[in-house]
């Protein structure tokens, strides 16, 4: 599955992408469009699957090996349009994380790998009916790594 090479396809992608810029003098008009073109699709994917700040951010929080850095993750965020504008259209997009209820057996492991609902688990939850759903939230960066930890296949990204 891509979720267990994400950090691959953003090392990739996010290496190509800053030397476009740099390099080629891809103008950062056409990465806006493109960041805001993958949000309406697939929701705010921009961050943990493309972007070169991104790669940096996790390699960062890669180090810490207690998980003190992970709550930095949405700090580099704030300056940047394109994880605006994707996480407003997280909830618009045409991809969103589902939870098929009648497979679910509520066994909490997706919310264990959500790192949404470790900041804020009286907020969100993947499986519980009472809470708001992280991937709709501006936060989600689309990881999946919720959907990758489900161990019956409850949860899809899907259209």
């Amino acid at each position: 599955m891509l979720v267990g090479r994400r950090f691959i396809i953003l090392s990739v992608t996010g290496i190509s992408l800053y030397l476009a810029i740099s390099h080629f003098q891809i103008s950062l008009w056409y990465v806006l469009l493109a960041g805001i073109t993958l949000g309406v699709v697939f929701g705010k994917v921009f961050c943990r699957w493309v972007c070169p700040v991104g790669l940096i951010m996790e390699l960062i929080m890669s180090i810490s090996a207690d998980g003190k850095f992970r709550q930095m993750y949405q700090y580099h965020k704030l300056g940047c349009p394109i994880a605006w504008i994707s996480g407003w259209l997280n909830r618009f997009s045409l991809f969103k994380i589902e939870l098929d209820e009648e497979n679910c057996k509520n066994c909490g492991i997706c919310d264990k790998k959500c790192y949404i609902v470790s900041l804020e688990p009286a907020k969100f939850s993947l499986y519980k009916p009472s809470r708001q759903k992280p991937g709709e939230s501006y936060a989600c960066s689309k990881c999946l790594e919720c959907v990758a930890a489900c161990p019956n296949g409850s949860l899809k990204y899907k259209i």
